[in-house]
């Protein structure tokens, strides 16, 4: 009888030995490294990196859009209402001084619809101080500075006014000089500090439109590159596969491509309104502003040449090149000028200023042969061949043109925005269908490895 040797038990729960655990380890780190360079790995990080890079696309594009069209909303209804506030004020002040002098050149009681001129100016400049007051952002301290110093002057210009009002009622020959003293004020003190203000929203715009005219190259690239990897992928997967295509695959490339496209379209448009709004607003809504306010000065020149009567030429020369200032603007603006805005009411403007200055001679020659009342008549005369209708002709054709230009760049800046309105939906829509794409295309040829 042979006898055979029992076989070793092991203690219940253990297994193996440590030796054996090791090797166990080892072999699991093993098994790791084959899978992490098999096909089926490689198909699983494919398949994360382009739903990655997609979804990277979508979202970078609808920040994109989303950051455009807040710009584009703050430029609609703050920064542009803000601008055209200050542009009033700058206007409404000019209008009140030019008001002020001619008022004077009737002694006595002034012309009831001279007065109501002035009134309605200082009634406009003091609601687009309270506007703008609301209106400018809290650490823009130097516009709240300019503004404060129009307020302050505005109250003391009235004062000297109407102290120069009274006086001229009465015939002092002191009223002149409170007039004087007025204007000086509204010359050297306040006009400057509204067309400073004026003219830091007008850069502010300018800003907003120069950042918006660039090109939004992280949004156009993200999709490019995923519409790159996206090809070398399916590339991979014919040789990998032996098929030619993987419609699913196709399906996000196309979806891919119609995102980017879409892109680049609609932000150029976008950027080609919003050059227009530029072009064909802010910019003529500046210019044909500062031709208006010129005019005004102008006029107020005129006029305080006759009140004055101390044979200044000062007033003079300041009238010339004013005007000559507005003339090269109109006919820059005009039918056969070079600019494309507002021509109707540019036109009609240019035909009052040539009236006015028509006008303007008129009065000069009558106070070269000594004739003051005929200068006054013709300055302030109900003729509309007269001095003061041609001007209020000029300065309401100018108004005009202001809010044609105004409107134009509100317009485009509508049609800026419009561009995108879509834009974001379609990013989540194409988006959506690009990631799907990838888990139907991806998911056939892994199963193909189990």
């Amino acid at each position: 009888m042979v006898l055979r040797e029992a076989p070793s038990i092991e203690p219940r729960g253990r297994s193996r030995t440590p030796d054996a655990d090791g090797d166990t380890s080892g072999a699991r780190r093993a098994e790791a490294r084959i899978f992490a360079g098999s096909t089926p790995a490689r198909l699983t990080a494919l398949a994360v990196a382009l739903a990655l890079v997609v979804l990277a696309a979508g979202a970078i594009t609808m920040r994109e859009v989303g950051g455009r069209q807040d710009t584009l909303h703050s430029l609609l209804a703050d920064a542009e209402p803000l601008a055209y506030s200050a542009q009033r004020l700058y206007s409404a002040l000019s209008v009140a001084d030019a008001a002020a002098a001619t008022a004077f050149l009737a002694r006595g009681l002034e012309p009831t619809d001279v007065r109501a001129n002035y009134s309605n100016a200082i009634a406009i400049a003091s609601g687009e101080i309270v506007f703008a007051s609301s209106g400018l952002a809290e650490g823009d301290a130097t516009s709240r500075e300019l503004l404060a110093t129009v307020s302050e002057g505005l109250s003391v210009y009235t004062g000297l006014v109407e102290t120069a009002r009274a006086n001229n009622r009465s015939g002092n020959p002191v009223g002149t000089s409170y007039l004087g003293s007025a204007s000086a004020q509204m010359q050297t003190r306040i006009l400057p500090a509204a067309q400073a203000l004026h003219e830091r929203q007008q850069e502010r715009i300018a800003q907003i439109q120069r950042s918006y005219s660039s090109a939004p190259w992280l949004a156009i690239s993200v999709p490019a590159a995923a519409l790159l990897l996206l090809v070398a992928a399916q590339v991979f997967l014919a040789v990998r596969t032996r098929r030619r295509f993987t419609p699913a695959l196709v399906v996000t490339t196309v979806a891919t491509a119609v995102l980017l496209v879409w892109l680049m379209g609609a932000g150029l448009l976008s950027a080609v309104a919003a050059a227009r709004a530029h072009a064909q607003g802010a910019g003529p809504l500046s210019e044909l502003t500062a031709a208006r306010i010129s005019a005004q000065q102008a006029r107020a020149d005129e006029t305080l040449g006759l009140v004055r009567r101390d044979g200044e030429d000062a007033y003079d020369a300041d009238f010339d090149r004013l005007t000559a200032d507005i003339g090269r603007l109109l006919a820059e603006y005009g039918e056969d000028g070079t600019r494309t805005v507002a021509i109707e009411e540019v036109d009609r403007a240019s035909a009052a200023f040539s009236g006015w200055l028509d006008a303007h001679h008129r009065i000069r020659e009558q106070l070269s042969t000594g004739q003051f009342q005929p200068a006054v008549d013709i300055a302030t005369g109900p003729g509309p061949a007269d001095s003061s209708a041609t001007f209020d002709q000029l300065d309401s054709a100018l108004g005009d043109a202001i809010e044609a230009a105004r409107q134009t760049g509100r317009d485009s800046i509508g049609s800026a925005s419009n561009a995108l309105t879509a834009l974001s939906g379609g990013a989540i829509v194409l988006t959506s269908v690009g990631v799907a794409g990838i888990v139907v295309g991806i998911w056939p040829r892994l199963r193909e490895y189990r």
